[in-house]
């Protein structure tokens, strides 16, 4: 089978990169490893989803529910229950085997779009020791069944990580009659964004404890206890501190790891910084006709800008052989994305995101092109746990040497 194009993965971002290529006129597939095309909004049943893109709040199954029904009105081919084995490029394009229902297939493409999103850290991954017992879960795993089963994972809950996924968590299970302990926050400050601080946990009197972490778990059959600790400003467990507290349930929001095999069996470079691959403003990453957007690029806040990423990467076909320059930064800039700049592709309407490494105040963006200014925005905070967005003219930089991107004081 030949494709113009196919989508690896059919959440927020896929769904919008197969529909854009499909309005381009371009053949398109769409490769999903669930039951059903929604990605993790399906079972994201709080409101907050589409502000930006549609202006109102909506659940994530209702966000990913328009998208969905713009598909069906497309030639979009979608193949669920399928999970891709292999990929190689080749002077033909992409081959990908993947393996479905109906067996194993072979699938030819000219350009390869990766929206495979993230996974959840794991108990073993950030190394919290003790029995192997039942209640540990991940946030995502505890949502699901909540949301999706009708399953209550335990009745007295400590929450690890002070992420959006662990707050969002911590409020749902006290309205379903749960005991929440506390949320648990190795960092000094919150990871999670300040309106879900206030809306999940002031609002419902949960606890936060920042700089503690969970080092032990206890329990024959069922959890019993957690051991908690304090943390020095390196994060590492300071001895004397320990302390432990009663629950049957752990739920472990600890962070995401874009999800990048695929990538990396293409020998597709990542940034240490992001987890995810470099790329240009079109999304491309340094293999040519590999594109990368959504969650398996970088982390973001907001549904909304996934799947603006994945428009960004199905209407980034090159006509012609790129000519990467590197956009650098400097300053309390933590990452940006994107990392080059095509100068042979439009540059005029860049869309750019980054984060700070800390807590900010008063400070000022610029951004240079041969040492001359051509963007400038002055922020009174910033926040590592809030993503920004930015949208500069890169135009003047089609014979530049050199682009930084700069974060400084007023």
């Amino acid at each position: 089978m030949d494709f113009d194009v196919v989508v690896v993965g059919g959440g927020p971002a896929g769904l919008a990169a197969a529909i854009k290529a499909d309005e381009r006129g371009e053949r398109v597939l769409v490769i999903e490893r669930e039951a059903r095309l929604g990605g993790i909004l399906k079972q994201c049943i709080h409101d907050g989803f589409g502000v930006v893109r549609f202006g109102e709040k909506l659940s994530g199954p209702e966000y990913a529910d328009r998208f969905i029904s713009q598909l069906k009105q497309t030639k979009v081919q979608t193949s669920l229950f399928s999970f891709v084995t292999h990929a190689e490029k080749s002077e033909k394009g992409f081959h990908l085997t993947y393996v479905c229902k109906d067996g194993v297939k072979n699938v030819r493409c000219n350009r390869l779009i990766l929206a495979t999103g993230c996974r959840e850290r794991t108990r073993n991954g950030i190394f919290i020791h003790g029995d192997r017992c039942a209640g540990v879960y991940t946030a995502g795993a505890a949502q699901n069944l909540v949301n999706m089963l009708g399953v209550m994972p335990g009745k007295k809950v400590v929450i690890l990580g002070s992420g959006d996924i662990g707050l969002i968590m911590a409020r749902r299970l006290t309205l379903e009659g749960a005991t929440v302990v506390g949320v648990y926050e190795a960092k000094p400050t919150p990871s999670g964004l300040t309106r879900n601080i206030h809306q999940c946990l002031h609002d419902f009197d949960i606890p936060l404890h920042l700089s503690q972490t969970v080092t032990r778990v206890f329990g024959e059959e069922r959890l019993q206890e957690v051991e908690i600790c304090d943390v020095d400003d390196k994060m590492r467990p300071i001895a004397g501190t320990e302390q432990r507290v009663q629950c049957d349930c752990l739920v472990l929001a600890v962070g995401l790891i874009p999800e990048n095999e695929l990538a990396r069996s293409l020998t597709v470079p990542l940034d240490p910084c992001t987890k995810g691959a470099f790329v240009d403003q079109n999304c491309q990453t340094l293999v040519d006709g590999v594109f990368a957007c959504g969650n398996a690029l970088h982390v973001n806040d907001l549904v909304d800008y996934v799947s603006e990423s994945g428009e960004i990467a199905a209407c980034g076909a090159a006509s012609g052989p790129r000519k990467l320059l590197n956009i650098d930064k400097e300053g309390k800039l933590l990452y940006i994305v994107p990392q080059r700049l095509d100068v042979n592709a439009p540059a005029d309407k860049v869309v750019m995101y980054f984060r700070a490494s800390e807590e900010l105040q008063n400070q000022c963006l610029t951004v240079s092109v041969d040492g001359e200014t051509v963007f400038t925005k002055n922020y009174r905070r910033l926040l590592p746990p809030e993503m920004e967005r930015i949208v500069l003219d890169l135009g003047k930089a089609a014979t530049a040497q050199r682009i930084v991107v700069r974060l400084e004081d007023k």
